[in-house]
């Protein structure tokens, strides 16, 4: 699970509310120094609070030595602060420190000790504890590796709108791992991962659609999921979008746009979609080449709504 420790301490934590559990004045008035880049100010209340003993005012202090902002990166102190929360049984601490023990940042690298942490947290309701505790089960990090219970912490935090643990709860029913092979809740959970802007679960889920596994078989469908997908970049989801224009299957017929979104993944080294563009450029017009390639060369991919995790095999 290749994930920066910034893309999951921004996404866990600066972007969460906190006020519920704050003191009301002094981190509000934190939370508003941050956000208008007085890290100074912010600093040093989170500081004031954190020496009372206030969970949310240590986590802020460790994120922002996790991110290097308004102080020098250091993973070492961003533990410290983590740890102090962790210790006494806060779930967004316990999860950013086992984060931190799965990449071996600012603590020896321990599958072990982060699996700790992340069943610490996990037992308390956080999804994205969950979620790493099941891709531990899953894989064998830290644990023995069982399918059943990397299903089990799976659903869970799908059950609470995680999208990459609903994509991988989807992932589980597609190959009957953990649980009894069943398409129709594959597609269920990976509609619900797709229309968060997961890509896989878009490029999946117009595999599905494509194909009538789960779901009636539908192009038009099909091509509206590859399209989303093919739109953040992903490859394959461009050379399969550019393979129903060139058929006419759910769009009308467009040979451009086949063109185009084949162009797009040959670049890039797919090599189907290298032999596909090959065979479709003999039965173009120059014009109609030159049009496609105008096109691919002013595409710029969307930004993505969701983390990529690593790609299904």
């Amino acid at each position: 699970m290749a994930h920066t420790l910034r893309a999951i301490i921004v996404g866990s934590v600066l972007k969460l509310a906190f006020v519920a559990a704050a003191a009301a004045g002094p981190f509000e008035d934190a939370v508003a120094a941050y956000d208008r880049g007085d890290y100074g100010v912010a600093l040093k209340l989170w500081s004031e609070l954190a020496d009372k003993g206030e969970a949310l005012a240590e986590i802020r202090i460790g994120a922002m030595h996790a991110d290097g902002v308004g102080v020098p990166l250091d993973y070492s102190e961003a533990a410290k602060w983590f740890r102090r929360a962790a210790e006494r049984g806060n779930a967004r601490a316990q999860f950013n420190l086992g984060t931190l023990y799965t990449h071996g940042q600012g603590v020896p690298k321990s599958d072990i000790e982060a699996v700790k942490w992340y069943r610490s947290a996990a037992v308390q309701g956080h999804p994205g504890a969950q979620f790493s505790l099941g891709a531990a089960f899953a894989e064998g990090h830290g644990v023995s590796q069982s399918h059943p219970e990397a299903m089990k912490w799976y659903l869970l935090a799908a059950e609470q709108g995680h999208a990459n643990a609903q994509f991988n709860v989807a992932l589980l029913y597609a190959k009957g791992l953990g649980v009894a092979r069943n398409e129709t809740e594959a597609a269920k959970w990976a509609k619900l991962s797709a229309a968060q802007g997961h890509v896989l679960a878009q490029y999946n889920l117009a595999n599905m659609y494509a194909a009538g596994q789960g779901v009636e078989r539908d192009f038009a469908e099909a091509l509206k999921w590859y399209r989303l997908a093919a739109d953040q970049g992903y490859l394959l989801a461009q050379s399969s979008l550019g393979m129903l224009y060139k058929n006419g299957e759910g769009v009308q017929r467009d040979l451009v746009q086949a063109l185009m979104w084949l162009n797009l993944a040959a670049t890039r080294g797919d090599k189907r979609a290298i032999k596909d563009r090959d065979e479709l450029v003999r039965s173009l017009s120059p014009a109609q080449i030159a049009e496609a390639q105008k096109f691919a060369r002013q595409w710029r991919p969307a930004a993505p709504s969701v983390g990529t995790p690593p790609a299904v095999q």
